[in-house]
């Protein structure tokens, strides 16, 4: 959300990296490749020929389209949010997918949204910025989210699916899940919305200086 929003303020390009491992994971039920150990070469091949495309709307949202299907919403949902995690463990996948994200990088500017954007995809970006908060409120949140979508997922079983995740991503070979060096890290826990986005512009700014007109 503040990514999207943030971008949309600025003027600049937006990437999701997530939704890309979330349309490889799409794209690999849609053909029938499985999510596991020995796959990792078709699923490269997969995420090398990916055609994603991100179409920014007015009030700030972002629709995610792969070839001529619009797949925003399920992107979003459950198993799918699990394959991404899963294939995002795979190096044939990151490395087939680090020139398409790096090619979003374009003028004015990019706003590019992911767990690997500061270490790997983007190590010499001028402003990083690392958001975090309790687990209990990241379940909180993402149960909100999805009980929006008619989900019947219950706020055990998001707590334990963040949970992995954090555990595979931190601790995966490719890519481990750590703030970049240089970040500046906000606690997201108690501030609303508007307060993180607030404070994301004032150090993106700091950071352009002389880029943008006054307020």
């Amino acid at each position: 959300t503040v990514g999207q929003i943030c971008a949309q303020k600025l003027g600049w390009h937006y990437l999701d990296s997530g939704a890309l491992y979330r349309a490889v994971a799409w794209a690999a039920k849609r053909d029938g490749i499985p999510l596991e150990a020995g796959r990792e070469g078709p699923l490269g091949e997969l995420a090398r020929g990916l055609a994603i495309r991100f179409e920014p709307m007015v009030e700030g949202s972002v629709r995610v389209h792969i070839g001529d299907d619009e797949v925003t919403q399920e992107l979003r949902s459950g198993p799918i949010s699990e394959g991404a995690s899963v294939v995002a463990a795979m190096e044939p996948v990151r490395e087939g997918l680090l020139e398409l994200q790096r090619g979003f990088r374009q003028p004015p500017g990019l706003v590019a949204d992911g767990r690997d954007m500061g270490t790997v995809v983007f190590p010499e970006a001028p402003a990083k910025i690392f958001l975090t908060a309790t687990p209990e409120e990241r379940a909180r949140r993402r149960y909100e989210q999805l009980r929006g979508q008619d989900s019947d997922v219950t706020l055990e079983q998001i707590a334990e699916g963040l949970r992995q995740r954090d555990e595979r991503d931190a601790h995966r070979k490719v890519a481990p899940l750590r703030p970049s060096e240089g970040a500046y890290v906000i606690d997201t826990t108690d501030i609303s919305i508007e307060e993180v986005l607030a404070e994301t512009l004032r150090w993106v700014r700091q950071c352009f200086p002389g880029n943008f007109a006054d307020g």
